[in-house]
């Protein structure tokens, strides 16, 4: 006999444990709802407690006001004098996490310094979160494992959220970049036997080497050339190659150079295979590279969690920009499951006193810079070279797509909680080898070039 054959017992078995929803879906649902609505209250209640007692610190003055003129009373006096309703929101702002355990992907090069510091340096640790770095192989599979939500968040290159939001490539999804990960810090790398080649009108035939199309190292490797009259899809070979792999493919002369992220320029100089041509700092005096990103859904369903990730993240910077702090972090992100290089080639990239390969010892303190600041006239800029290559097609609302990818006013908040000071502004005119440009007049900064796509 079936267990439903009774009508009753069939209702009955359809309701939720306590007997008083139609479901058990329901009750969770209303608890959820209620355990939330109980938390606001809490926290509304131990706010409002905390401003009565800073103002009142005696506890007999405090009991003869609240017992004169009642607590609703005296709340909306207060209120009246004291924003409480910032309070407020400044306590939710640390509130309970919605997933303190967290996968951030990571590729291991110097670029991503604060998001592997922050781990060994207890920097996750410090805002509640349980953070499992994960070390990946490249930016690819980076951007497939943030989309399949396999990666909460992760390091990226600073054009990737904005190729993903755009859905250069693929399908459109809406992507934040809410702190730059670092400035500078990239190389352009030539192996030994071109060192009598220093005149980039001297590489046609060329074959380069960039850690992804939609990369910094890509566009500024493709400006470089072209200034120098050369076509970069025609005159050179560039191909994508994983930023761990470089040296090896320039030991088995499988490229000429690279344009690369570090400490791979500074092992080609170390493993004795390639000397550093020119800093990219050369190029671009304070250029984005990397950058944390996450996705809208991320930012927006997990508000608790992605502030704290993000503080954490932004005070690892601040840390990493101090030179002071540079060796200590060389020592903690050198080992083998985070940059998995030797101590010396870290430090070199970090300090700025470096070997350069051709027999010299440089010394460029801010070889690499940590600011996170995400100014949106970086966007306005990547985008107009998305557009000169042909990567990207047709009317582009760069201002809209700048201010909706690079969250500038997140990192500028987060920035002051962590004793930075903040630009007032999102965007700022600024020069590519001595050319420059205004994110107010995108195209016709495109137009200006001799050599495109489009």
């Amino acid at each position: 006999m079936s267990i439903f054959s009774n009508p009753f017992d069939a209702k009955s078995s359809l309701r939720c444990s306590c007997g008083r929803h139609a479901s058990q879906a329901e009750h969770e649902a209303l608890s959820a709802r209620a355990e939330q609505l109980s938390g606001e209250h809490l926290s509304s209640h131990v706010v409002e407690q905390a401003v009565v007692r800073a103002l009142f610190p005696q506890d007999s003055v405090r009991r003869k006001f609240l017992q004169a003129v009642g607590s609703p009373v005296a709340m909306s006096a207060i209120s009246s004098i004291f924003p409480m309703a910032l309070a407020k929101e400044a306590f939710a702002q640390s509130g309970r996490l919605e997933k303190p355990k967290l996968n951030v992907g990571f590729i291991p090069i110097t670029c991503a310094t604060p998001i592997i510091m922050a781990d060994p340096m207890g920097f996750y640790k410090k805002q509640g979160l349980d953070v499992n770095i994960v070390k990946t192989a490249g930016w690819a599979v980076i951007r497939d494992k943030t989309l399949n939500k396999e990666y909460d968040a992760a390091h990226m290159l600073s054009p990737m959220p904005l190729a993903i939001s755009v859905g250069a490539g693929a399908s459109p999804v809406p992507y934040t970049m809410p702190a730059v990960e670092n400035i500078n810090g990239q190389a352009i790398t030539l192996a030994m036997k071109h060192k009598d080649k220093r005149d980039p009108k001297q590489w046609k035939g060329f074959r380069f080497a960039v850690p992804f199309d939609y990369s910094m190292h890509n566009y500024l490797l493709r400006y470089y050339v072209a200034e120098a009259g050369l076509d970069p899809d025609k005159d050179i070979q560039i191909r994508s190659v994983p930023p761990p792999e470089m040296v090896a493919n320039m030991r088995a002369d499988n490229i000429d150079g690279f344009l690369a992220p570090d400490p791979v320029n500074q092992r080609a100089v170390f493993d004795g295979v390639g000397f550093i041509h020119m800093l990219s700092k050369e190029l671009w005096e304070g250029h984005p590279c990397c950058a944390f990103a996450a996705s809208k859904e991320f930012v927006t369903t997990m508000p608790n969690t992605y502030a704290a990730l993000l503080r954490a993240i932004i005070e690892a910077t601040a840390y990493a920009q101090k030179p002071e702090n540079r060796k200590e972090i060389a020592a903690a992100i050198a080992p083998p499951n985070y940059l998995n290089q030797p101590v010396t080639v870290v430090e070199q990239v970090l300090t700025g006193t470096f070997a350069d390969g051709l027999g010299n010892v440089r010394k460029v303190p801010d070889r690499i810079g940590f600011d996170p600041f995400p100014w949106q006239s970086f966007a306005v800029w990547i985008l107009t070279q998305m557009k000169r290559w042909g990567q990207i097609k047709g009317d582009i609302d760069y201002q809209k797509i700048a201010s909706e990818v690079f969250l500038a006013t997140d990192a500028s908040r987060l920035m002051t909680q962590a004793g930075l000071t903040p630009p007032r502004t999102t965007t700022k005119s600024f020069s590519v080898m001595g050319k420059v440009f205004d994110p107010a007049k995108p195209e016709e900064y495109l137009n200006s070039f001799k050599i495109k796509r489009i």
